[in-house]
């Protein structure tokens, strides 16, 4: 998982690589249909026409569509969730709060956050692979408060699912030589509950080529640590050109392998983090 930061993000932005920035006119006009649309399902829900209010939303899905390319754009092509860009399947534009139904931890439902359909800062980039195993499920923890469109509250709510745009979220996640996820080290008892559910809902263990993908980047990044060790030893003992451009070179690899826009480049941070080498911990990107 990565944390994006789509709080300060707009598709009228001109420093996004990958993206061509929308005009302030689009950018308007999509926000004025959204409000147009969210008008048109406040009314059908007042008349108590839940199936019109949804083929309403199905029928109006190329216009949330229409961010992808930036949802894309704004993670250097990664999926937010997977941290990968083609071993998690093609990307769907994932509303982090269900729009139709969320179905909470004992499998029942309620529901849906219908309200936040057309709601960009509900957007997020999810590879198909975990979002059709997601599908609706959004518990939330016993006695959170419950946001409904008469009284809107997400901010004040307690979800399991682990939010990219949530950096104190993206924080619990930590990863094994295995390539497994596993919660943070020290995290509480219900940060790890939330780090195993969300894991388990979104096949982040569960997809065999994601983990061996994670492997692969951890073994890599080991052995180039090994290969820096040895450098700097070996400079140690007095001037060594040979050694010294080794190090120059391994400090290159591991920046290039733990920028933000290289796949799996939380894996290659925690691994280097894990060393507990300050000088290490400087090259993480």
């Amino acid at each position: 998982m990565i944390w994006i930061d789509l709080e300060h993000k707009l598709p009228t932005d001109t420093d996004i690589p990958g993206w061509t920035p929308w005009s302030q006119e689009q950018w308007v006009a999509w926000q004025a249909k959204s409000k147009h649309l969210l008008d048109q399902m406040a009314v059908l829900e007042a008349e108590g026409k839940r199936v019109d209010r949804n083929a309403l939303m199905d029928a109006n899905s190329a216009h949330w569509g229409a961010l992808k390319g930036w949802l894309v754009a704004l993670s250097g092509g990664k999926c937010w969730f997977s941290e990968v860009r083609d071993l998690f399947s093609h990307y769907d534009v994932e509303h982090f709060r269900p729009k139709k139904c969320a179905i909470q931890i004992d499998g029942s439902e309620q529901d849906g956050y219908w309200w936040l359909a057309f709601e960009y800062m509900n957007f997020r980039l999810c590879g198909n692979v975990g979002n059709r195993k997601k599908g609706g499920w959004f518990p939330l923890k016993a006695g959170s408060l419950l946001s409904t469109f008469a009284s809107p509250c997400e901010e004040s709510e307690t979800p399991y699912l682990l939010d990219p745009i949530d950096g104190s979220d993206v924080a619990l996640i930590a990863f094994d030589e295995e390539g497994k996820v596993v919660p943070m080290p020290h995290a509480s008892a219900w940060e790890q509950e939330r780090v195993r559910e969300t894991v388990k809902r979104l096949k982040l263990n569960e997809h065999a080529p994601l983990t061996e993908a994670r492997r692969k980047v951890w073994q890599q990044v080991t052995r180039l640590i090994d290969e820096y060790s040895a450098a700097k030893a070996r400079c140690l003992s007095g001037d060594n050109p040979v050694a010294k451009n080794q190090l120059k070179q391994v400090r290159s690899s591991v920046r290039e392998m733990t920028k933000p826009d290289a796949e799996l480049s939380a894996v290659a941070k925690w691994c280097v983090l894990m060393r507990n080498d300050p000088q290490l911990s400087m090259l993480v990107g």
